[in-house]
């Protein structure tokens, strides 16, 4: 009998143990889609990369409205044209559809490649900022990733604030 009562006082200190011990974690939580669509840093890097790309976007817009002109203009006239003028122009039609995807694609290509490296600073400067926070606050883990994060822990606000400031 002795040893079932050590045993459970045992299993009872160990209880006692660990939720005093969890009740010093410090958890807090980023969550990294905000920030990176509200903090300045972010925001900047967008705007250059629209600026950046405008010229190019411009004229994918230009090619557009010109195929889709031209796709108009076969459609309403290439039942009245002259079969070899119809397909010159279709050949046309084409050449610069063709064009265009090729265009289209480069586009997004360069554009995914530039928002990566962009991105990319600015989340090396986010998780810099946001162990400072957790180095100065004494937080034993912060995630950035979660199902579910409680208000309570979430410290998205202090980052974006840390990060404004340290424009």
């Amino acid at each position: 009998m002795k040893g079932i009562g050590l045993s459970a006082l045992a299993a009872l200190m160990l209880v006692a143990f660990s939720q005093t011990a969890a009740a010093e974690v410090r958890v807090g939580f980023v969550n990294s889609d905000r920030v990176m669509k509200e903090a300045p840093p972010a925001k900047k890097a967008q705007q250059k990369l629209e600026k950046e790309f405008e010229k190019r976007d411009q004229e994918l817009q230009r090619l557009a409205k010109q195929l889709q002109g031209m796709q108009e203009g076969l459609e309403k006239n290439g039942m009245t044209m002259a079969e070899g003028d119809r397909r010159n122009k279709e050949r046309e039609f084409n050449d610069l559809n063709r064009d265009f995807q090729r265009k289209q694609r480069e586009f997004r290509e360069d554009l995914n490649q530039r928002r990566n490296e962009e991105l990319a600073g600015v989340l090396d400067r986010a998780n810099k900022t946001i162990k400072q926070i957790a180095e100065a606050e004494k937080y034993d883990i912060i995630f950035q990733e979660a199902v579910y994060a409680s208000p309570r822990i979430d410290i998205t606000d202090k980052v974006i604030k840390a990060l404004t400031e340290a424009k």
